[in-house]
């Protein structure tokens, strides 16, 4: 049998499911892409970018540094969510 893990929502009754990519987020850099993973590791995002200008703007590519700041960003949305309940 399949065991899920639940946890109980604030202000309600209701049971959600437990959350499945704890933090802390991180960034790793490879030659073509920034890869946002979890805790465990996972891969969560890809973000693409393309450093020779010619083919930057032919294929409508990130540059390396727009590239970096969203996977940044990304990385740091538990955070934010932490700060912001509402938001949830």
């Amino acid at each position: 049998m399949l065991k899920r893990h639940l946890r109980r929502s604030q202000g309600n009754n209701c049971l959600l499911p437990a959350r499945r990519f704890p933090p802390p987020w991180s960034v790793e850099e490879t030659p073509a892409c920034f890869i946002g993973r979890d805790h465990n590791e996972l891969a969560l995002a890809y973000v693409y970018y393309e450093e020779e200008p010619g083919r930057q703007s032919a294929a409508k590519l990130l540059t390396k540094d727009e590239a970096r700041r969203i996977a940044t960003n990304f990385a740091r949305l538990p955070e934010l969510l932490k700060s912001q309940p509402h938001w949830r």
